[in-house]
């Protein structure tokens, strides 16, 4: 069992991104925390660009930004660990969630992921109820 099944027991360790995407979800609800990653990315970004332009050297200010941004995000707002130190796939499947949610924050669709993404059996229930008449 690793530790992100320690969280919730009764839920098997994801096998895929897109099962672990969920989770993410839900370890990201506070907007203060969000920002913050959204702000670490984006300087992470910036300094690969420079790191290009002007030197490699400031290719190390990258998972410094990147990463001390969410962790002043999880432990300050959110008050969780962050997922990516639970395993070597998890900070794979983190960081690849930590650009899909700067993506959805960005074309301001993160608030509709929060409200039907972390449930993994809403498209389900969705489809059944599409399926008896109920909106």
């Amino acid at each position: 069992m690793t530790a992100i099944d320690q969280t919730n027991p009764t839920h098997e360790s994801p096998q895929s991104f897109e099962d672990f995407w969920p989770y993410y979800v839900s370890q990201h609800r506070n907007v203060a925390c969000r920002v913050c990653h959204f702000i670490g990315t984006t300087l992470a970004g910036f300094a690969l660009a420079a790191a290009v332009m002007w030197s490699p050297w400031l290719l190390l200010l990258a998972p410094l930004a990147g990463y001390g941004m969410a962790w002043v995000g999880h432990f300050a707002f959110e008050k969780n660990k962050p997922a990516s130190w639970f395993s070597v796939r998890h900070a794979v499947w983190s960081l690849r969630g930590d650009f899909r949610m700067w993506g959805l924050m960005f074309t301001r669709k993160m608030a509709h992921e929060l409200a039907h993404g972390v449930d993994p059996n809403a498209q389900e229930r969705q489809g059944l109820e599409s399926l008896q008449g109920v909106s």
